[in-house]
């Protein structure tokens, strides 16, 4: 049984703080099937590549351990790594790393992949013949995988690993390596945990909980007092009954309609056809996902396919015309891929509506920081973990002794969530999902997107168009033309609201599985 007490990692490792602790003996197993892991297996895993169905003993594991499961397509490590916790328990207590490394042994497996990171794929070959550990780090595929993103922007098509597609691409002049090299007595946590992160599949725990409020068939009167006023997030049922994208939208459709053209995943163009082949294949700690803000530009059937959920036509950027920011945009992604966690763009609130598959949500409200994230004193960067599942291993736990926990959900295909202005969000597909999401700035928060558009900053803080500086004063003109008086209207009914004292939203949230308690994102 694997659990976050059973690894031993280095404490100060770059971008992975609070990594795994403590140790077990050679093997390891996975257990616990979640109820989403419908014809997954669980199995046991020897950490130098075999499995094995033997009794075994372990070592620091107590009451309290939660097995973690495996995909059902996970194979161990492809080259043998293993955890540095495994080094302790092995009679030669020789780390070939280190042998292979000289006098590089020293440095960080973070920095000696920084540097790796600087050279060609045929300079990588080169290097891997020097050692068995020169061979496991040049082998690590984010580096052949940022090989194939530099170099084909216009797309690529995956051929069971990046390194395979790199060499494929590009028919450079030497041939691969073998693959199935493996290096019995290679111990590193960073490596280990970057193939652990890609093959675990969710925990039950991280899914169970469900506090959201959820309605059907509300009025558009109703969910703006009850929801869009008060900035409060609903996920809404029902309301994408009548979409053709509903009854379309699968693989072979999608792949018909959109033909040639190619759409953004990550700083590539693929064609759909293409980007299903990658996601198929793929099992990495941060898939590529598929988000495009012009996808109707490029194929308007698909703008056909859909349309806005009543709640949200009212949006104020549309007086902008073409200049308005970059608003919609159509998701596609395997399991495992998602976002991490983010505040929308320009201060605007958004809605996301799943036509495929189904996605767990977390949400902070605005005045909630969630753990492990770190955002600049400007809001214009923000420090997180290297990858969704890492944020969920080592951080979640966290939120269940906090006064104010995260609002949760799973949206399935036919729902929609509303995501209020400001609100921090994580998203992470647990299955082959599709689905389209709009950000929209209504009279709820229109002041709030000015007062963001004229911070000194905005050049920094604002996305999705080339204008940032002259954006506020743009739009701005724009309402005032449009909707004569409409701000001084908003801004007198903010000052009166200021001196309403109301009741915390956090007092009024309730836990749909466990009664009635407090939340106090």
């Amino acid at each position: 049984m694997l659990s976050t007490r059973n690894l031993l990692l280095r404490p100060k490792l770059k971008n992975r703080k609070q990594a795994l602790k403590t140790v077990s003996r050679r093997r390891n197993s996975f257990a616990k099937k979640s109820k989403y892991e419908s014809g997954k297996r669980a199995v046991r895993i020897d950490f130098t590549g075999e499995e094995d169905e033997e009794k075994h003993e372990q070592v620091g594991v107590d009451e309290e351990d939660v097995a973690f499961s495996l995909k059902g397509s996970a194979r161990s490590h492809s080259h043998g790594v293993q955890p540095l916790g495994n080094l302790y328990f092995t009679p030669s207590s020789v780390n070939s790393r280190d042998v292979g490394l000289g006098n590089l042994k020293t440095l960080t497996d973070e920095l000696i992949l920084d540097v790796l990171g600087l050279l060609s794929g045929a300079e990588l070959r080169i290097l891997s013949t020097v050692s068995k550990s020169f061979y496991v780090f040049c082998s690590h595929e984010p580096l052949w995988r940022n090989l194939v993103l530099d170099m084909h922007k216009n797309g690529f098509i995956f051929n069971s690993s990046w390194k395979n597609t790199y060499i494929t691409a590009y028919n450079n002049p030497f041939t691969a390596v073998n693959s199935g090299i493996r290096v019995r007595d290679f111990y590193s946590d960073y490596l280990f945990q970057s193939w652990l992160c890609a093959n675990l599949e969710m925990k039950p725990e991280w899914l169970d909980r469900d506090n959201i409020v959820r309605k059907r068939g509300i009025s558009v009167d109703e969910f703006v007092l009850n929801f869009e006023e008060p900035n409060k997030p609903v996920l809404l049922e029902g309301c994408l009954d009548n979409w053709p994208a509903m009854r379309n939208w699968d693989r072979d459709y999608l792949i018909r309609v959109c033909g040639e053209a190619r759409f953004s995943a990550g700083p590539v163009e693929m064609k759909l056809e293409d980007y299903f082949r990658y996601s198929d294949q793929v099992r990495e700690e941060r898939p590529l996902y598929l988000f495009d803000p012009k996808f109707i530009d490029k194929v308007p059937q698909l703008g056909e396919d859909y349309e806005v959920p009543s709640y949200f036509d009212e949006d104020l950027f549309g007086v902008l015309g073409k200049d308005r920011p970059d608003y919609r945009w159509i998701i596609i992604g395997p399991a495992g891929s998602g976002s991490s966690f983010h505040i929308d763009p320009n201060s605007t609130s958004a809605w996301n509506a799943v036509i495929r598959g189904s996605k767990k949500w977390i949400l902070f409200p605005p005045d909630v920081v969630p753990p492990g994230v770190h955002p600049s004193p400007d809001g214009a960067e923000v420090a997180c973990p290297v990858s969704i599942i890492e944020w969920f291993m080592n951080f979640y736990g966290a939120t269940k002794s906090w006064k104010k926990r995260p609002i949760e959900c799973i949206c399935r295909a036919g729902e929609v969530i509303f995501v209020p202005n400001g609100w921090w969000h994580l998203v992470i597909n647990l299955e082959d999902s599709v689905a389209i999401t709009q950000n929209f700035v209504s009279r709820r928060n229109l002041l709030n997107v000015l007062d963001f558009l004229k911070q000194p900053n905005a050049s920094a803080l604002v996305s999705g168009t080339r204008d940032r500086v002259n954006l506020h004063d743009k739009f701005k003109n724009a309402i005032e033309t449009a909707f004569p008086g409409t701000l001084d209207e908003l801004m007198q009914k903010a000052m009166e609201k200021k001196k309403k004292q109301q009741l915390s939203y956090w007092d009024s949230v309730t836990d749909s599985k466990v009664g009635a308690f407090k939340f106090s994102f």
